[in-house]
């Protein structure tokens, strides 16, 4: 079955205010483009077809502003998660119906990802779960409230999370998923309920004996816009970066 993709757009983006008051966080413009289209634009370079959009705040703006901004031959299906107040991982568990029939690639709406990212994910991978992360970010958006991994010389990872002390790599929120995915969120999530967040999710696969392997996207561009900062710096590093195809 073709890798179909999955995009969460279902918070409500409270540190990106003010710009988030009557805007919602997905439909931000970035040099004339909204957010959530690099993401968007990334998996259609990397030849995936669906599209599963995870809405939930403010998602008749969203699902109304994304008309004309789905790439040419993607078909895109908007999924609502009632419970989008929650950790992102509830946001994950609600694309069953979508996702569930194959191999999925997941991104965030808010992250800007040229699409070399994407096409380095792609390839085969046999294991329940793949994570993409870089061994050499340095911009402070990457940086700032970063997911920080530890992975071992075999590319597994080994740990997870924003306070580890030891760690060699960051997490650039974009994954590939087996189906078997949803079996191992519906365990976690009778157990910890909506508040259940994909970094809980991954070290508990992480520990299992198939193991979460990992792909290091270092000299390819992404990046994380939750502030401000984070917002000004993306702009200004695009504007300056003639080399990147975004």
């Amino acid at each position: 079955m073709p890798m179909q993709g999955v995009i969460l757009a279902a918070g409500d983006g409270g540190r990106l205010r003010p710009f988030t008051y009557r805007t919602p966080k997905p439909l931000i413009q970035l040099r004339d483009r909204p957010l959530i289209w690099y993401p968007l634009s990334a998996m259609a370079e990397a030849g995936i077809r669906e599209v599963g959009i995870v809405v939930g705040y403010q998602k008749e703006q969203i699902m109304e502003g994304l008309t004309d901004w789905a790439p040419d031959g993607v078909r895109l299906e908007f999924i609502h998660n009632p419970e989008f107040e929650g950790g992102n991982a509830v946001s994950v568990r609600a694309a069953r119906d979508f996702a569930g029939g194959g191999p999925f690639m997941l991104a965030m709406s808010d992250h800007i990802i040229e699409p070399g990212v994407a096409v380095r994910l792609t390839g085969e991978c046999e294991h329940p779960a793949m994570l993409g992360v870089d061994s050499a970010a340095s911009m402070e958006s990457q940086l700032s409230d970063a997911t920080k991994v530890l992975v071992d010389g075999d590319g597994f990872l080994r740990r997870i999370g924003k306070g580890l002390r030891r760690w060699n790599a960051v997490d650039i929120g974009v994954f590939v998923f087996q189906p078997s995915i949803f079996a191992t969120l519906d365990l976690l999530y009778a157990r910890e309920g909506a508040a259940l967040e994909l970094s809980r999710v991954m070290q508990h696969l992480a520990n299992e004996p198939c193991g979460v392997t990992t792909r290091d996207i270092e000299g390819l561009f992404w990046t994380d816009i939750d502030t401000l900062a984070d917002f000004k710096s993306a702009y200004d590093h695009l504007n300056s970066a003639a080399d990147l195809s975004l």
